[in-house]
């Protein structure tokens, strides 16, 4: 079976009956992905598949092969030093210094990424409920919301200068 991850492809062996988040962890080694409650409530394990958040504990693979899934992993990009360029959304979480413990950040940052990607400019009460799903256990949502709204706020004023 072949997958596309973070733009490089991977053979695995037949997906039948096997979720995408345990390949992801313990097959590739992508263990940014994290396993919260493998049952698609907390959304721990969130990442994108053709730019859509998905929980990857109840994605089989047989669902997701020849489609391109992006992890934590994949979501930063390089600057032309070579540097690692931040996506707006991480950076975002970094300054608002949002993680306590951390287990629940990849998915609250996939969860948001791929919702701006939709919807570039959210009221604050739309980026509110596009989060709704997204459990943290420390309770870090105050900080959370800020870090989206921030993300959000960077992405309108980008789009508004006419940059990509």
């Amino acid at each position: 079976m072949n997958l596309r991850i973070n733009g490089t492809d991977y053979t695995v062996a037949d997906g039948s009956g096997r979720l995408l988040v345990y390949t992801l962890r313990d097959e590739l080694g992508l263990t940014g992905t994290k396993i919260g409650c493998a049952a698609g409530f907390c959304g721990s394990c969130t990442v994108m598949v053709e730019g859509v958040a998905r929980r990857a504990c109840l994605t089989p693979l047989a669902e997701v092969e020849g489609k391109a899934i992006t992890t934590i992993e994949g979501l930063a990009g390089r600057a032309e030093d070579g540097s690692v360029l931040l996506h707006p959304v991480q950076q975002a979480f970094v300054d608002a210094q949002v993680p306590q413990c951390g287990w629940c950040m990849s998915g609250q940052i996939m969860t948001a990424a791929a919702y701006l990607s939709q919807n570039p400019t959210p009221t604050e009460e739309e980026l509110v409920a596009a989060m709704a799903e997204n459990y943290c256990r420390c309770g870090c949502y105050h900080r959370i919301r800020r870090a989206v709204v921030a993300a959000a706020s960077q992405s309108a004023q980008v789009d508004s200068k006419g940059a990509v």
